[in-house]
């Protein structure tokens, strides 16, 4: 389809798309200001508070390929609702975990919800807007988004002194139903015309697991090194099949790019920094320096204010200056 994005379908699937990951993005950070408070709830310490946070992103990130190439062969919109409606179960498993290990699971399953509707909301963007207003409705969707990652350790803090940390989880089911109904009746489907053969399920689980191993490990310390090995194998295992297979998740071939290698190691490393940090930050606030959850949410929107702020002039700036100085 063509849609414009001053029509009204337009703005319909703009607020299916923006809502559906701005769910997934809420979550990444509204979780880090209720870490203490799980943490005294469930009388578990660091390591398992680690795994809350990690469960999620490993899921999401070892499964974002795999979802992409789902919803180009079987249909973005359908990939895109299952992904919401999985995120909403997996949310409210969530808000009644019994104790950290349940927690920690449901979590993970959250993350596979993330990993479904994450690339789908974009990619129902590229199919269905007109080439016009593509650039303009993809803007649209990054800035909104950003604003409810922004807006998470406030929305965190303040749910938690309001009530309890498990609220911060059933905020989602009324989003996700929401999305669901806007999307079954606006958004319309669409696939890739050459999405052909099996989707690499096999890479998806080898990615994840390896993740998985190299991630425990490296928490556990020295007694991790057999996972960290384990770990290891399946990665290299990822990497042996990927070159092997005709229609790999991850073409490596991508790698041989310059650009694309270096511009890789920025972002995680920054993020790497960005993520460390947001995670350690509020439990240093409210168990050091005797923040209140709500408190502690406030003292975070400066960072997050600046960078809504800066990144769209960012943008600009790299494309007339380049991305780095010459």
């Amino acid at each position: 389809m063509d849609l414009r994005y001053a029509s009204a379908r337009g703005r319909w699937v703009l607020a299916a798309t923006v809502l559906g990951s701005a769910v997934a993005s809420l979550d990444a950070t509204v979780v880090g200001i209720a870490l203490p408070a799980i943490g005294r709830d469930f009388g578990t310490g660091l390591a398992n508070l680690q795994w809350i946070v990690t469960g999620y992103t490993l899921t999401l990130a070892g499964l974002l390929l795999v979802a992409g190439a789902l919803g180009d062969r079987y249909g973005r919109r359908r990939v895109f609702v299952i992904g919401v409606v999985w995120f909403a179960v997996a949310s409210a498993l969530c808000a009644v975990a019994p104790n950290p290990g349940a927690l920690i699971a449901a979590r993970a399953l959250q993350g596979v919800g993330g990993a479904l509707l994450t690339p789908g909301s974009l990619a129902i963007l590229e199919a269905s807007f007109h080439p016009d207003d593509r650039g303009r409705a993809i803007g649209a969707w990054s800035g909104l988004s950003g604003v409810a990652t922004a807006v998470g350790p406030f929305v965190g803090g303040w749910l938690v002194q309001a009530g309890s940390w498990r609220l911060i989880f059933l905020i989602n089911l009324p989003v996700a139903a929401l999305v669901v109904a806007l999307a079954v009746r606006h958004v319309p489907e669409s696939r890739a015309p050459d999405a052909t053969g099996r989707v690499d399920l096999a890479g998806g689980t080898l990615v994840t697991l390896g993740l998985v191993g190299l991630t425990y490990g490296l928490i556990r310390g020295a007694s991790g090194v057999p996972a960290i090995v384990a770990g290891g194998v399946l990665i290299v295992a990822f990497l042996l099949l990927e070159r092997r297979i005709s229609r790999p998740m991850l073409p490596l071939g991508l790698f041989r790019s310059v650009p694309f290698s270096a511009t890789n190691a920025v972002t995680f490393v920054v993020y790497g920094a960005l993520g460390g940090a947001l995670f350690l930050l509020p439990i240093q606030l409210q168990q050091v320096s005797g923040y209140s959850a709500l408190e502690a949410g406030i003292s975070l929107l400066p960072v997050t204010a600046i960078t809504l702020a800066l990144s769209a002039r960012s943008g600009a700036l790299a494309a007339r200056i380049g991305p780095r100085l010459r």
